[in-house]
């Protein structure tokens, strides 16, 4: 019998659908099966208006077998079926699709009828795999049934053929296995039960399969009963996904099993977002906030995304365009059948749908991080011990255009409080004169506590944000300020009008020992003033405008080369004992005074936390007074 040429550019068009739309040979089973899910559909929609189908949904179904010998798997339908005029025009014409003319001609009506195939390319899928696909159907209706096949683009034949019921059966001949490919995998029972549920779970009709199984009889030879293999047909798909069932419906127990298996975390997920909606696109949701940090979340190898599927087939398993980077620990699944996908189904395109889903998820994930906030403080410090870091990095990203949707639900320890504490608490608390919002940077809590610059500030009862992190600057710094109220560090801002005076006459009155501590210390240190913040203490490093210790140090580790460093300013208490002995030496012995402000410099650098220039000259110097 002669064939039938592909109605196109046939052997290059076949051969970019075979080796350049799909990315993974695997994807031609979900094609397959959704090609048969179609079929039921349209057969399930004809019985709505035809008394002759005499099959309602739960009859449908979608069968699959493997004969290894014969290298083939079969994938059989009880849908709607196919005659010779539609294996013409929808198998024999490339980039046809049966499913999509279908949509369009029941328009609006499809909204409970899913289907899937419409660019008419999947059925080629199989040929990545095969080298030859024979389809024997039978359209409903019809007494005659035909035989389609092909070996690829040299062309298919088209013949009559017995088939007793309506319906269509694909029978994909595997290719040989090579050195680099082994199509065989695709013959094994856990690969195919991994495909289904990787990519079909939620197909709405059911997959069956024959599958081995064991069972336990008696044994006349031993005491132990004998495991005996038998063979069970097995619904491989669950149909129904849990976010298409009603919260209501859905046990607590049963999101947290679907999260794990799903997903593969250990820990239950400490958060539940559902999301419906229609309107300008439909789509359900099923969010979740995992109840512990990745080991990798904070490392490139970390991949952001929800899973997307379109009418209940796996379109992308990681869609990081659905999530904005500052809520990238979000894990879950969008489902909608308003996506607008590309030709193989893999990718989506950019297109409105998309991006008006990502900004609905954007808003619901603040939303429920915000009540939990409200709500539930406890759960919400949890939740900012795994991830609060992350909503840090979102303030500071992309210049900052994050700020105001994220600034409300961060969290800092309170020098007064003594827990964690939001920006609009410590607002609320500010004295009437209180103009800034005073902040302190260091490794830890205990350690900013004991810095002897906030003496003068928490003498006066002023609360102090503590910052721990390294991003903990840079946020101060992008949102510069917060209901009108300005970021300043404790350490390195301005004080009140009439201690500057008082620092200004102590400069004037002490102005020798200040220049002969300038020209001792030469360019290690930017000037050298009278404190106005140190009671106890006798000396400080405070940093000048712009980069602050902190970020030097964050700067030094992520870039040890660089040799960018703070300002040092140093302050001198005039009022302590060690300043005394200062001013005495420089008049006295000079040579001592000099060792005197080297002294009080290395304490300087160690009080904020920053490598001595000499340990061991620091060492020596103190062991020298030692005599």
């Amino acid at each position: 019998m002669a064939k039938e040429q592909f109605k196109a550019e046939s052997k290059r068009l076949l051969d970019l659908m075979i080796n350049s739309i799909y990315t993974h040979k695997e994807i031609f089973l979900r094609e397959i099966i959704s090609n048969a899910s179609d079929a039921c559909d349209k057969l399930c929609y004809q019985a709505l208006t035809d008394d002759s189908v005499k099959l309602t949904r739960k009859d449908f179904k979608i069968d699959l077998s493997v004969n290894k010998d014969a290298r083939t798997i079969t994938v059989t339908d009880n849908g709607i079926g196919m005659d010779k005029e539609d294996l013409e025009n929808n198998l024999g014409v490339i980039a046809s699709s049966g499913s999509y003319k279908f949509k369009q001609e029941v328009g609006d009506d499809t909204k409970d009828t899913d289907v899937i195939g419409q660019f008419g390319v999947g059925f080629y899928s199989a040929f990545m795999v095969c080298d030859q696909v024979t389809v024997r159907t039978r359209k409903f209706g019809s007494d005659t049934a035909y035989q389609w096949q092909s070996s690829g683009a040299d062309g298919y034949t088209v013949t009559e053929c017995d088939k007793s019921d309506a319906g269509t059966e694909v029978i994909m001949h595997l290719k040989d296995d090579t050195e680099d490919e082994h199509y065989s995998e695709f013959l094994e029972e856990w690969k195919l039960r991994e495909l289904i549920k990787k990519y079909s779970d939620y197909i709405r009709f059911p997959i069956r399969m024959a599958v081995t199984k064991t069972k336990k009889v008696a044994s006349c030879m031993s005491d132990k009963p004998d495991e005996v293999p038998y063979v069970e047909m097995e619904t491989l798909n669950s149909m129904v996904p849990i976010w298409q069932r009603k919260k209501a419906d859905v046990k607590p127990e049963e999101y947290n099993e679907f999260y794990r298996e799903k997903f593969h975390d250990f820990a239950d997920p400490q958060r539940v977002i559902t999301v419906s909606a229609e309107g300008a696109v439909t789509y359900k949701a099923l969010l979740f906030i995992p109840g512990a940090t990745p080991f990798d979340f904070y490392t490139k190898e970390y991949e952001k995304g929800l899973q997307l599927y379109s009418s209940g087939v796996l379109i992308m398993d990681k869609c990081p365009d659905l999530l904005p980077e500052h809520f990238r620990f979000v894990r879950g699944v969008v489902d909608s059948p308003d996506l607008s996908l590309n030709i193989s189904r893999e990718l989506l395109q950019h297109d409105r749908q998309l991006k008006v889903i990502a900004g609905n998820l954007e808003k619901k994930i603040k939303s429920e991080l915000a009540k939990m906030l409200k709500d539930e403080r406890e759960a919400y410090e949890t939740f900012w011990k795994n991830f609060g870091r992350q909503l840090k990095y979102g303030v500071v990203s992309e210049y900052g255009i994050h700020k105001d949707l994220l600034q409300d639900l961060l969290l800092f320890w309170s020098s007064t409080e003594k827990k964690l504490v939001t920006l609009d608490e410590y607002v609320s608390r500010m004295k009437e004169d209180q103009k800034v919002i005073y902040y302190a940077a260091g490794d830890t809590v205990d350690k900013i506590d004991k810095l002897p610059q906030l003496e003068a500030l928490k003498d006066q009862g002023v609360e102090i944000l503590y910052f721990t992190e390294e991003v903990d600057e840079f946020v101060a710094q992008t949102l510069r300020s917060y209901k009108d109220k300005e970021f300043r560090s404790a350490m390195d801002g301005a004080s009140d009008e009439s201690a500057q005076e008082k620092a200004k006459e102590e400069a004037d009155t002490h102005k020798d020992v200040f220049a002969f501590v300038k020209e001792t210390l030469g360019d290690a240190v930017a000037e050298v003033k009278p404190s106005t913040r140190l009671k106890s203490h006798p000396v400080c490093l405070t940093a000048g405008e712009g980069l602050s210790f902190e970020m030097e140090k964050y700067f030094q580790l992520m870039q040890p080369d660089n040799s960018i460093k703070a300002q040092r300013i140093l302050e001198l208490n005039t009022e302590h004992p060690a300043f005394t002995a200062l001013e005495n030496a420089v008049t006295a012995d000079p040579e001592k005074a000099k060792i005197y402000a080297k002294l009080l410099y290395d304490q300087a650098l160690l009080i904020a936390g920053l490598p001595l220039d000499d340990p061991s000259g620091y060492t020596d110097l103190v062991c020298g007074l030692m005599k």
